[in-house]
């Protein structure tokens, strides 16, 4: 069952920051904890990133095993997804078929009726996952990045025209064309790609300072997945 939706942070906390999301060990290597949670001022948390070229060398998106039914309750990762973001719920059926309901797709800001012309977005996409360190895991990590019901913002319900559009780029390259989301999405996409421990490369750096540097520098929460 999808986790339920953070709950707001109270303004006295918002100058809150909590120890940082890593630290070096003895030896001086980094190190992270999964599990640990960290509150920072999203440009605070977008420094933090490490910075590499991308590779997509032996790319294949069946590396990333979805959608799984993680709780063995008959929903699989999509279906827990579209009820949890329904505004409508939908009706279920055998084998946790979904029927009507209505949606919002903050990406276009449109609401759509039934869940046939819904997609479920990897906010960061499989492709640019791998491209930024995933290539590295294991199939039991990459399975657990796809199907990451854990944090809110990795998994998203966006109309099928919006994230075909979107496909495979980062924010160097495409921006939800509804321009009053920018800025939780790229908030949204820096707290994903910390939350996994995931690199940004130099022009993806650029393009998420430039437009943070428009979005009032608001606190995100993140909890290592890894």
């Amino acid at each position: 069952m999808r986790f339920p939706r953070a709950a707001v942070i109270a303004a006295a906390l918002t100058a809150l920051l909590l120890p940082a999301v890593a630290h070096a060990d003895p030896a001086g290597a980094t190190v992270r904890d999964p599990g640990q949670t960290l509150t920072a001022p999203v440009r605070d948390v977008l420094a933090q990133l490490s910075i590499a070229v991308e590779d997509r060398t032996g790319y294949q998106r069946d590396a990333f095993k979805h959608w799984v039914d993680a709780d063995k309750d008959g929903c699989n990762t999509r279906a827990e997804v579209l009820q949890a973001e329904a505004v409508i719920a939908p009706e279920q059926g055998p084998r946790c078929t979904l029927t009507s309901g209505r949606w919002y797709s903050p990406y276009d800001d449109r609401y759509i009726d039934g869940p046939r012309c819904l997609d479920i977005d990897h906010l960061v996409p499989l492709a640019e996952a791998w491209d930024s360190g995933a290539s590295r895991w294991s199939a039991a990590e990459r399975e657990a990045y796809a199907n990451d019901l854990g944090d809110e913002r990795a998994l998203i319900a966006v109309s099928a025209a919006s994230n075909r559009s979107k496909a495979d780029q980062d924010p160097t390259t495409w921006l939800p064309p509804a321009e009053g989301y920018r800025c939780k999405y790229v908030a949204d996409w820096v707290a994903d790609k910390m939350r996994w421990g995931l690199s940004i490369d130099p022009s993806e750096e650029s393009a998420l300072s430039e437009n943070l540097s428009r979005c009032p520098n608001a606190p995100v929460t993140v909890t290592l997945a890894r």
